[in-house]
């Protein structure tokens, strides 16, 4: 077989326990070397903490990796992504060798940094230092609320833990610091971290920039705090993982005094190590340094792959027994099991779209945030699973479910949050929460989600089921003036690929948009208004709601062909109908083109693309409230867009619109230029 060496046959527990450690840290120095690309050193120094984790604590079962009452393991340092590549293929999943061999290479499933089930296993994306952090602290929410909702005494079907290793970069980015703050404040006690505290980063010494104590820094959270001076102590690590195991009321994160690159001559705790292979000559001294054969690379004796591989038979038995107490769950409480299977299938109880209101043209106007508000507790009582909350502003972003209690310590079934002002650990955690199953939505307003973009894009890039609620959308927000009101925003949520950015015109498309927001399979923004909008009278323009399709006409050129399509989004398609109906009496054919969503019309059949916009009417003028950038792909070279390439002003919102222009009288003047007359 493959990668057989002239160990010894019989070998004692220390001496196997190094070889399988020895094993880990030199397949990753083979793929970051035959890649000529990566990371080696972290992978070198954390593999003892990481075995020790994965042989004798991790609840898993490689063969069914999507076990939902598994522990999860996150990455967050995921520069040191071969350290995980090698621990899947080691211990059972299906990640053959030949992966390992192709690290960083086109098409392989062993990219620089993990990818959220890429290869089955890999329970997040990590690699932008932090991100990994909040996703744990959001699985273990998760993971809280899902043992309170379904446990009943004496039949625990949830009762996983969530572990994670994080480095210096981690610590060092400010979503950890928010994350770590909202974790001791909710007592998560089901997370055990643990720390790569190697002292070393790209620069060299942390020294050079991060002294805090971060100890002391930890209990001030509320967090257990244990250290391990020696990375390869493993009788240590193992008494820090159970000691953190029995604490109650806290998380914990063990602080593991590692060595970057350990056991390489020449760059061992050196910057070199930490993003650059070793080189040819080096990886030779290293490996004759700690005893192990220069050739053949991507070694594994049968001794370690036999004790690694012992997580499979491990895991089915915990499975197995796991089964046994979920069939004595189904007899005990059919209806909450039958809940159960339908959380883990992912699928929504039959007709609870009739639940979305439905709001009348004769209602007094409504802001949009406020009719999600209302959609959002219409629709809750039948959707066990959808939780959530905002960055300290449920008043204003209407994100409270009216007669839920508070998620917290004692109150773990609870579904309105309190992220308080952590933007960015709010939507790091909406991620591990989606990750692990929950329909999670997180507010704020719409210019703060500067704060939270990485996460977002993350979410995006995973295909997470987190749905962001952003309010007071638009320079409309009023006297808060400019620090508040968002102009690039919606830009750049459109720019983020596989992100459904929508944008609602009033209380009906609200309610059509939250239905798209639950059935969605990806990550979800809404934009909605503080001000109050009036609710279309669709009767009016003969056309049904086609939010879904992304873009729809609302109203048309009453029997003629169109000579001119006005093209609105959100707050601005009600001044753009009264743009129409000017332009209507004085007998210019127009057509009102409803657009909340760019992205879920790029879905659509070019024929119905077709259909709503003409190729053949090229007179088109786009009306939204944010920069024009991107519109032209809709309007064309002859059309023309009503944004606003500036920063806002602090005046009420009906001066603002009318200083701005984004009145209909202002589109009808603007629309006319676009017919040439």
């Amino acid at each position: 077989m493959a990668g057989q060496t002239a160990t010894p046959t019989a070998l004692s527990p220390a001496q196997l326990d190094q070889l399988c450690i020895n094993t880990i840290r030199f397949l990753a120095v083979d793929g970051v070397q035959k890649a000529n690309s990566g990371h080696p050193g972290m992978p070198m120094g954390a593999a003892p903490m990481a075995y020790v984790l994965w042989t004798r604590f991790l609840k898993h079962n490689p063969t069914q990796p999507a076990w939902p009452n598994r522990d999860r393991f996150v990455l967050s340092a995921g520069h040191g992504s071969m350290l995980l590549y090698s621990l899947l293929h080691l211990t059972g999943y299906d990640m053959p060798m030949e992966e390992l061999k192709q690290f960083r290479q086109w098409g392989s499933k062993t990219p620089g940094h993990p990818e959220h089930w890429l290869i089955p296993g890999i329970e997040t994306t990590t690699g932008p230092l932090g991100q990994g952090f909040g996703n744990g602290v959001g699985m273990a929410i998760a993971q809280k609320y899902l043992a309170a909702h379904f446990n009943r005494p004496g039949h625990e079907i949830v009762d996983y833990n969530v572990y994670a290793i994080a480095g210096d970069g981690c610590l060092m980015e400010g979503v950890s610091s928010e994350a770590a703050s909202m974790a001791g404040h909710m007592q998560l006690d089901n997370l055990i971290y643990f720390y790569d505290d190697n002292h070393i980063s790209i620069e060299g010494s942390t020294e050079l920039a991060f002294t805090e104590d971060r100890g002391k820094r930890f209990e001030a959270y509320g967090w257990f705090v244990q250290k391990v001076a020696d990375g390869n102590d493993l009788d240590a690590i193992d008494a820090a993982i159970r000691a953190a195991q029995a604490e109650r009321g806290r998380p914990s994160i063990i602080m593991v005094r590692t060595h970057i690159g350990y056991g390489s001559p020449n760059k061992h705790d050196t910057g070199e190590a930490h993003g650059s292979p070793l080189g040819v000559e080096e990886v030779k001294l290293t490996k004759e340094n700690l005893g192990w054969p220069v050739e053949p690379a991507f070694l594994v004796p049968d001794e370690a792959r036999a004790h690694l591989q012992e997580a499979t038979a491990k895991g089915q038995e915990a499975e197995a027994k796991w089964q046994t107490k979920l069939a004595a769950y189904r007899q005990a409480f059919p209806d909450l099991a039958a809940e159960w299977d339908r959380f883990t299938k992912g699928e929504l109880p039959a007709g609870w779209q009739a639940k979305i209101p439905t709001f009348s043209p004769t209602d007094k106007p409504i802001a949009t945030r406020s009719a999600s508000g209302k959609v959002l507790n219409a629709i809750s009582p039948v959707l066990p699973t959808l939780l959530g909350g905002s960055a300290d502003l449920a008043p204003s972003t209407n994100t409270l479910i009216k007669g839920e209690k508070d998620f917290a310590p004692g109150s773990y079934d609870g579904r309105n949050f309190h992220f308080g002002v952590r933007e960015h650990a709010m939507g790091a955690a909406l991620n591990g929460m989606a990750l692990s199953g929950l329909i999670p939505y997180g507010a704020t307003f719409f210019v703060f989600s500067d704060y939270l973009r990485p996460s977002l894009r993350l979410a995006a890039m995973m295909g997470a089921h987190a749905i962001f609620v952003f309010t007071h959308d638009s320079v409309f927000l009023g006297e808060d003036g400019p620090t508040h009101e968002p102009i690039e925003h919606l830009a750049a949520c459109r720019a983020i690929p596989r992100l459904c950015s929508i944008r609602p015109a009033d209380a009906n498309e609200t309610g059509a948009a939250w239905r798209v927001a639950i059935e969605h399979k990806g990550a979800v923004a809404l934009m909605l208004s503080r001000q109050v909008l009036p609710i279309i009278d669709r009767t009016k323009y003969a056309s049904a709601d086609g939010l879904e399709k992304g873009a729809y006409i609302l109203a048309d050129a009453k029997g003629k062909t169109p000579e001119l399509i006005l093209i609105a989004t959100g707050s601005e398609v009600a001044p753009t109908l009264e743009a129409y109906e000017k332009l209507s009496a004085e007998g210019v054919a127009a057509r009102v083109v409803s657009m909340p969503s760019w992205d879920l019309f790029e879905t659509q059949p070019q024929s119905y693309k077709d259909e709503v916009l003409p190729p053949n009417v090229t007179a088109r003028l786009a009306v939204e409230a944010g920069v024009t950038f991107g519109w032209e792909r809709y309007v064309g070279p002859k059309g023309a867009v009503h944004g606003i390439n500036r920063f806002g002003a602090s005046a009420p919102y009906k001066v603002i619109a009318e200083k701005l222009g984004f009145t209909g009288a202002h589109i009808t003047e603007l629309a006319h230029k676009v017919l040439g007359r």
